[in-house]
């Protein structure tokens, strides 16, 4: 898997947008103002992205590949190795899981004005 495969996916994801809100090397995937998903464009192998806390640990003690994100909440936020053994389908899998926690905390007024958004929560 690769970042332009990323890219991709993460932009047909219901009213997902990208920008670089930090610098010029940041860019960012948003549902609705929020990020689910980042990478660095320095070091493109990585993609930050949300997750359960529960299941975050869970990961992180399975797959050599996923770790804490550095700089944000490790809690909530894992980086994952694009340039490991995981398999694309499950890498995306962590993108939908990422894109629907950030989906499930949204205002319920913003879930019923985009219903759409609703088809891809886990």
């Amino acid at each position: 898997m690769n970042i332009e495969s990323i890219r991709e996916y993460c932009l047909s994801l219901p009213l997902a947008t990208e920008a670089f809100p930090f610098d010029e090397r940041t860019l960012v995937f948003r549902i609705l103002g929020k990020i689910f998903a980042c990478v660095d464009l320095e070091r493109p192998e990585w993609v930050t992205m949300k997750c359960n806390a529960d299941y975050a640990l869970e990961l992180r003690e399975e797959h050599p590949e996923i770790e804490g994100a550095w700089h944000w909440n490790k809690k909530y936020w894992n980086q994952v190795n694009l340039y490991g053994t995981l398999e694309d389908d499950f890498i995306l899998s962590l993108i939908r899981h990422s894109y629907s926690e950030v989906v499930k905390k949204l205002k319920k007024q913003e879930k019923l004005e985009h219903p759409e958004i609703m088809e891809v929560v886990e």
